[in-house]
């Protein structure tokens, strides 16, 4: 059992678990191009089946002239609080395994799965390098293809926002009210020996 940012674990993990989480609030600091290089090399490292490595980020620094390209790329409620992050990225996987157009291409299985350990990875990084990432699923997904001319093949997932936490009273009242590390269901609920069950 372990204890960390009010919350607790059924049984015993690394504090870091427990220490990520999704905040909205952050400061709208300028960071360094090199200081989120860092966040992405170790989101590559993420497991990958065959090694096929479907994921691809598109990314936006705040301060740069893609920064409100970016923005606008967000759903209306996301645009009001992720504008204040330092940096906006897109998650696109590559739905396709060989190369495009040839006789080895075809359509890979775990290419969101992946991607996703990606993410993951992301943001376990961004919070030991003294940053927070927040994934987003209200995106435009399909003005990000046309944005950014991503072919058929790709998906594009998620949005993610990275930044250095600020208080909360620099939120909306509507997002202030939820700005705390969220509990999870108990491992029972999710987790089941030699079975599967519907909740």
């Amino acid at each position: 059992m372990t204890k960390s940012n009010s919350r607790e674990s059924e049984y015993p993990i690394d504090s870091m678990f427990l220490d990520r989480w999704s905040p909205r609030a952050f400061t709208g600091e300028i960071i360094e191009e090199k200081q989120l290089l860092s966040l992405l090399d170790a989101a590559h490292w993420a497991p990958s089946s065959s090694n096929q490595q479907p994921w691809r980020f598109i990314y936006g620094l705040k301060g740069s002239e893609h920064w409100e390209k970016f923005v606008a790329l967000l759903n209306d409620s996301n645009q009001e609080w992720a504008r204040h992050a330092s940096v906006l990225i897109f998650v696109v996987s590559r739905a396709f395994t060989g190369a495009a157009g040839s006789a080895e291409e075809k359509p890979s299985y775990t290419h969101s799965f992946d991607a996703g350990a990606a993410w993951g990875y992301l943001a376990l990084q961004a919070r030991l390098s003294g940053f927070y990432a927040h994934g987003m699923g209200g995106i435009k997904h399909e003005e990000i293809r046309t944005a950014f001319a991503i072919p058929e093949g790709y998906r594009v997932e998620a949005g993610v926002a990275v930044g250095h936490l600020a208080d909360k009273s620099v939120l909306s009242e509507r997002y202030r009210a939820r700005e705390f590390p969220s509990q999870r269901k108990s491992l029972s609920e999710l987790a089941f020996n030699g079975r599967f069950v519907v909740n």
